[in-house]
């Protein structure tokens, strides 16, 4: 089979027209029998949703019309299951289901509760069948879909991997979290539920401090996130049911988590989960969220992309924002939009939009053989326009003229038994 794939699809106007490279750009992504992206906002109309009291970051929304431009670039499966689609509650996200339903375009990772947010989609190609499961890991716990009882209906949400966090420090530092945290009194409160047996004893050498985080004696300093066993059993559980109706069984996972003030650096948490996944029976993991692009690793004859980055970024083309937006950004509804970007990017000098790294992705293609094993790969370099270009088509892909950046991927990649080397336009991959 064949597949390709893009990033966040952070989309928030209509495409009424045919953007620069968008025949190339769609016959490349075409060569998929399955064809993915992440849908990065919320379909509703003004009116339609209140907002969320949180948000993913940037409240985002766009009118349905939005999404049937897009798919004309030929994709035809995708999930929203973001740390944006709980922006305008639980409406919104009913809503998007609603609109995505009637574009006739496939979707996992959300749901009218947990059942059906975790449960793979089926999508049928002349080639096979291929199912996706989507999981996201950065979001608010309460965004998570809950399941059903026998009296109590399920509650809309996301299909989400939670994770504990701990610091592991050396001694003295330990001991002088214990001292802040007896003499502030910030524990107090846990302390005496603790007591009433309403929470777990904390396991010795453990301390905590307040609901900022978990720390742990050790012989080093590290941050450290554990996947939550319920969730990993529930994917375990449905890429094995995913593997009885499926040829290929691909998970998305979306994630914003980082190790280092580099945003390219993959976390131990996210090589275990998406390495967990492949174990378990996926044949691909597909990663997105932090904007920008990861490694690419071939663990056990499949891809893991443990990020895409962006494939549509239009960050200035809100047109309402909702109360939480402006306060968030000391302002008032009287205000305007305009008002509160300009003030987030300091003039419009900082933010994603305004970082060439996070404007540089790529299209994987990729073909396997009988068994589901991987045996081509490469990529196509994009640019998301901005400069040189009007407003209607900034944040949009196309080809990129100046590939430099795929230097910086093949040298992340390299650490994962990746080469990557620039043939003909495309970016060749071998393990």
């Amino acid at each position: 089979m064949k597949f390709t794939a893009a990033g966040d699809v952070l989309i928030q106007q209509q495409i009424p027209f045919e953007p620069k490279d968008f025949q190339k750009i769609k016959e490349f992504i075409e060569k998929g029998d399955g064809r993915f992206f992440n849908l990065e906002t919320t379909l509703n109309y003004e009116g339609e949703c209140c907002s969320n009291q949180t948000s993913g970051g940037t409240y985002v929304r766009t009118n349905p019309e939005s999404l049937y431009d897009f798919l004309k670039y030929g994709f035809n499966v995708t999930t929203f299951n973001n740390n944006h689609i709980m922006d305008f509650s639980y409406d919104g996200l009913l809503k998007t289901i609603e609109y995505a339903n009637k574009a006739g375009i496939k979707h996992c990772g959300v749901g009218r509760n947990l059942g059906e947010a975790s449960a793979p989609c089926y999508l049928d190609t002349p080639n096979g069948r291929v199912a996706y499961i989507s999981f996201c890991v950065t979001t608010y716990i309460a965004n998570m879909a809950g399941e059903q009882t026998r009296r109590v209906k399920g509650r809309p949400g996301m299909n989400i991997l939670r994770r504990s966090e701990k610091l592991i420090v050396p001694e003295e530092d330990f001991n002088a979290v214990v001292r802040i945290a007896k003499k502030s009194g910030v524990n107090a409160q846990n302390d005496t539920i603790r007591k009433e047996g309403y929470l777990p004893p904390l396991k010795e050498g453990t301390c905590e401090l307040g609901e900022m985080a978990l720390f742990e004696k050790g012989d080093c300093y590290k941050y450290v996130l554990t996947p939550n066993k319920d969730d990993l059993a529930r994917a375990e559980r449905e890429i094995h049911e995913a593997k009885l109706g499926a040829d290929y069984v691909i998970v998305s996972l979306h994630c914003h988590d980082q190790i280092s003030e580099d945003k390219s650096d993959v976390p131990e948490f996210l090589e275990e989960v998406s390495r967990f996944f492949i174990d378990k029976g996926a044949n691909a993991v597909i990663g997105h969220g932090p904007h920008l692009l990861r490694a690419i690793e071939v663990y056990k004859d499949s891809p893991i992309f443990y990020s895409l980055g962006d494939f549509v970024l239009q960050l200035y083309s809100i047109e309402f924002a909702p109360y939480e937006f402006y306060n968030k950004n000391g302002l008032t509804p009287y205000d305007t939009v305009h008002d509160i970007l300009k003030k987030r990017t300091a003039n419009f000098t900082r933010g994603l939009m305004e970082d060439k790294a996070m404007r540089e992705t790529v299209i994987p293609y990729w073909e396997t053989d009988e068994q589901g094993k991987l045996t081509h790969l490469e990529l196509l370099p994009i640019t998301i326009m901005k400069e040189g270009v009007n407003k209607s088509q900034q944040g949009l892909p196309a080809l990129s003229e100046d590939t430099s950046f795929i230097d910086h991927l093949a040298k992340i990649s390299l650490p994962y038994g990746t080469t990557i080397t620039m043939k003909d336009g495309v970016a060749v991959c071998k393990w």
